[in-house]
């Protein structure tokens, strides 16, 4: 019998901020939170006494009594954790990137290949009802056929704590390209179809996180100054993909320009502009019916809980009982291209993307 999701008995590991929305989602849907753990006393003792669960300092005890783990660590911790987690067969969850490196993430990913369990990675956005629109209208040849997606992630002022692990590039594997980049990437590739991507040129640059003078508002977490950041704060990078298919990305942390959250779809038929945060859709098209025209139509819609959506999905996937790694195929495909964003701004030429 195919197990409801109120049997599938489900743990965190990485007990932080991220974890616990993750938990609360889990409260919503009615899953069985049955324990979490964290190397940090202090995460593991506001974790139990939030959610009344068994917390550990060893994940191996709390795989023993799961079916299921969302992993929510710090990016170089991913692999550990998610490859016993494949060698128990559980199923995984795990948050977005696959790993701080592209090594890292290949184990992971053949680790995923040869698990019987279930596998999704964390990319959240392409829950959203707004993406769901353009996808939907994309698959019913609205748009015709796609040619160039324009991935923003920009945000004015937004470095998180220098000394946190995000911006440290031993645990966190890079800045904002790999923070934000990852989200824009994977859904630029998700709205072109996840095409061989063939050859990225790009460059990142760390001109704030750097400096004793950077001018903020506000900050996530303590600030360690500039002695805690070696990482990039932006990078710029285009894509090409098979068919001529191409993507422009531009992604920050910090820059001296307005924040966009905006993502333009090229098609042959019409293209559609949307705000990944405030959800604001318009499609623009052109017509010879009547006297040539333009038309811009925007489109309205509820905004969603894109992380319970996801979590939703993970569980209906095991319900289902598909044993389908593509998530974690394409999640490693988007960390090709970090990569390569990263060595083509280190090497100063255009990177050839091998499968």
């Amino acid at each position: 019998m195919t197990p409801d999701r109120t049997d599938i008995k489900t743990g965190i590991v990485g007990l932080g901020n991220i974890g616990q929305y993750h938990a609360e989602r889990l409260v919503e849907l009615g899953v069985p939170l049955v324990g979490g753990m964290d190397v940090a006393t202090e995460a593991r003792s506001r974790f139990a006494r939030r959610y009344d669960v068994d917390v550990y300092e060893d994940h191996h005890e709390l795989y023993d009594s799961v079916d299921a783990i969302i992993i929510t660590t710090p990016n170089k911790y991913h692999e550990q954790y998610a490859v016993d987690a494949f060698e128990r067969d559980l199923h995984v969850l795990l948050e977005k990137p696959l790993a701080h490196s592209l090594e890292s993430a290949t184990r992971i990913a053949s680790a995923a290949a040869e698990s019987d369990g279930h596998s999704m990675v964390g990319f959240n956005n392409r829950f959203a009802n707004t993406v769901r629109i353009v996808r939907n209208r994309i698959e019913r040849g609205e748009l015709g056929e796609v040619t160039h997606v324009e991935a923003n992630y920009v945000r004015r002022r937004g470095i998180p704590g220098r000394g946190s692990w995000f911006t440290r590039r031993q645990i966190a594997g890079g800045g904002a390209l790999i923070d934000l980049g990852v989200h824009a990437i994977d859904l630029a590739l998700f709205l072109l179809g996840y095409p061989a991507v063939t050859e990225v040129t790009g460059v990142t640059r760390g001109d704030f996180g750097s400096s004793e003078e950077y001018a903020y508002l506000e900050m996530w977490g303590e600030d360690a100054g500039p002695s805690g950041f070696d990482v990039d704060d932006s990078a710029s990078a285009f894509v090409r993909c098979t068919d001529d298919r191409t993507i422009s990305l531009e992604v920050a942390w910090a820059t001296n320009r307005p924040a966009t959250h905006e993502f333009v779809i090229q098609g042959t038929k019409s293209a559609a502009r949307f705000d990944l945060l405030e959800g604001d859709l318009t499609v623009h098209s052109a017509s010879s019916l009547g006297p040539d025209h333009l038309e811009d139509t925007a489109i309205e819609t509820r905004q969603n809980d894109t992380h319970a959506d996801e979590q939703q999905a993970f569980f209906d996937r095991i319900n289902r009982g598909d044993v389908d790694d593509s998530s974690v195929q394409q999640a490693l495909t988007v960390q090709r291209v970090i990569d390569a964003v990263y060595r083509s701004s280190e090497d100063g030429h255009t990177i050839t993307v091998d499968e």
